[in-house]
């Protein structure tokens, strides 16, 4: 995948990453080198990874608001590809966007990869939110954070899609996906969900 991959030849528009700005949200430790986030970030230098000032305390509220800032840095479109307790602060600033009074929200789509269980982290309130862009949740049937049935369950409560990606555990460095280009097909059938030419 390049940054002027089309989709496939017989979809209706051409679908380019360049149209987007490309934010990565790492979980809980964040992503090491051989995570696949660090991995497409080295193979698409664009992308933007969103740091977190200590990535060992996953506390929703701060998570959120530094996605926030970051989001708050440019007016293009955004496509988030988030993982983990990443995919909860995503959900968490989406609803807080969406909140706001005549705000509209940047993120055109978010790919949320083996989400963490709301449950386990005590915030299933705050990510109890359906998002108003396409999503779609990639879960594991054998992911430890959270089971493929709660996976299912949680996308249809924030309105988005569900893929089952086979017995891959937490869908991380440990899952020897390399760049994971399964995972960049979804990416491409995301973004051609979300034309830039709405924007």
């Amino acid at each position: 995948m390049s940054t002027s991959l089309s989709r496939r030849a017989t979809a209706p528009a051409p679908v380019h990453l360049a149209d987007y700005r490309v934010l990565v949200v790492p979980g809980l430790h964040g992503s090491g080198p051989e995570h696949w986030q660090s991995r497409w970030q080295r193979l698409y230098p664009a992308f933007e990874r969103v740091e977190q000032t200590d990535w060992s305390r996953p506390e929703l509220p701060r998570w959120s608001q530094r996605l926030d800032e970051v989001l708050a840095q440019s007016a293009r479109p955004v496509v988030i590809v988030a993982h983990s307790f990443g995919c909860l602060t995503t959900v968490h600033r989406a609803a807080a966007l969406q909140a706001r009074s005549g705000t509209a929200s940047p993120i055109a789509a978010a790919l949320l990869v083996a989400p963490a269980d709301p449950g386990k982290f005590e915030v299933s309130d705050e990510v109890s939110h359906r998002l108003s862009f396409p999503a779609l949740v990639v879960g594991s049937e054998n992911d430890p954070w959270m089971s493929a049935p709660r996976a299912r369950q949680w996308a249809k409560t924030w309105g988005a899609s569900f893929y089952n990606a086979g017995a891959l555990g937490h869908i991380n460095a440990e899952s020897g996906l390399d760049d994971w280009l399964a995972g960049q097909e979804l990416l491409l059938d995301l973004l051609a969900q979300a034309q830039p030419s709405d924007w």
